[in-house]
């Protein structure tokens, strides 16, 4: 067993921390200053994002939103595209499943 206290661990803006990454997926933290976005964010997998803290706002396709705090869990199809952007300094959990999915670049 491995685990990790998300809130606590030294991540940096711009610098995903990828937590595990085995073939059945793959476990990212990301800290996402406010303000700032993830702009037209869109991966082969599916995804979970999951709010650890601070607070987001998500924009998908045909004019989808959702937002909230610590807690906020949003589930996306593989290839999905949406925009997240942080209304406060957020801590996020990105699960992405399967790793790497189909398409990706390394796939090839």
């Amino acid at each position: 067993m491995r685990s990790w206290d998300i809130s606590m661990l030294d991540v940096q803006a711009h610098s995903p921390a990828v937590l595990d990454s085995e073939s059945e997926g793959r476990a990212i933290v990301i800290q996402l200053p406010a303000g700032e976005r993830l702009h037209e964010h869109q991966v082969h997998e599916r995804a979970w994002l999951l709010v650890v803290s601070g607070a987001i706002e998500i924009d998908g396709p045909g004019g989808d939103a959702a937002g909230g705090g610590p807690g906020m869990l949003a589930v996306f199809d593989p290839n999905e595209r949406r925009e997240v952007r942080a209304t406060e300094d957020a801590r996020l959990l990105l699960l992405l499943s399967p790793w790497p999915g189909q398409g990706h670049p390394s796939q090839r």
